[in-house]
């Protein structure tokens, strides 16, 4: 077992690119921009590249962020993994990975030690350097204990590349190149941006309600964007909410889709925060 993170601060050293272990990451943008010029556009061929990053987007909002990271609602063992077996076709690193990083995020956010700050290291390192740097490729096991007996949790945690690999073979022996580069190579670009712009931009731009000690903010085209993760202001309030839109206007997609579960006994145990805590915390105008 790989010996755990211990980050006090980034200092310029840690923030350094593995550029083989990256190159999976760049190489899905070049042949984004190349094939760009050379496979057609259809409307239906739209559909299956927003399809694919939708549903992969639940994976990562309902599944390694509200219930793996914060454990907001619960599952039984076979839709865990489930869930997780999704997460892995993200090309987002493994599901214990990114949970163990996000709950450290958690505790240090926007302070030093922070993994992942736009305020303290910029909008490149915030949106993506911090996932390609060389200094953070090992998962904090003692940061995720409650998972981390799962056999089959820590096997996808190790090999997340067998399901994400499985994943486009499947999209491209059934639908050939151009499916493929719209399903699979151009959504999954998005699904990383799409993913990420909550690290950095929903530290940025967008309005605050509650007081926290961090920049988060709320941004309603993030949230469209991300199925309902750019209401993070609303999410530093009270992280261990399922739902992250707070009110009827707050529109959150992965919490619908979480409630329809529900009622068909899949998910249960739905989180919401006390109206008198979020009271409390907000903002003097």
């Amino acid at each position: 077992m790989a010996a755990p993170l211990v980050l006090e601060t980034l200092s310029i050293d840690k923030k350094k690119i593995h550029f083989f272990q990256s190159l999976p990451f760049f190489l899905f943008h070049g042949v984004g921009l190349v094939g760009a010029f050379f496979v057609s556009f259809k409307w239906s061929f739209l559909a299956l590249c927003l399809g694919s990053y939708y549903l992969r987007m639940f994976a990562i909002t309902a599944g390694y962020h509200r219930y793996f990271s914060h454990r907001s609602y619960r599952l039984n063992r076979f839709f865990q993994f489930l869930m997780a077996l999704l997460g892995s076709t993200t090309a987002q690193k493994g599901v214990l990975w990114w949970a163990a990083h996000h709950r450290h995020h958690h505790q240090f956010s926007d302070q030093p030690g922070d993994l992942h700050s736009p305020a303290l290291d910029g909008f490149w390192w915030s949106h993506v350097g911090w996932i390609l740097s060389d200094h953070l490729n090992e998962t904090d096991w003692k940061r995720i204990p409650d998972f981390a007996q799962c056999q089959e949790l820590k096997f996808l945690n190790r090999f997340w590349i067998i399901p994400l690999s499985v994943y486009g073979a499947a999209i491209y022996f059934v639908g050939g190149w151009e499916i493929f580069y719209w399903a699979f190579i151009l959504s999954t670009i998005l699904l990383w941006h799409g993913t990420f712009t909550i690290n950095s931009l929903s530290h940025v731009y967008g309005s605050r309600r509650y007081a926290t000690t961090d920049t988060s903010r709320n941004n309603f085209w993030l949230a469209l964007i991300t199925m309902g993760e750019g209401w993070h202001n609303n999410h530093h309030c009270y992280m261990s909410s399922t739902n992250q839109g707070f009110f009827w206007w707050e529109i959150d997609m992965s919490y619908y889709i979480l409630r329809v579960l529900s009622c068909l006994g899949i998910v249960s145990g739905l989180r919401k925060p006390p109206l008198d805590l979020l009271e409390n915390k907000r903002l003097k105008c």
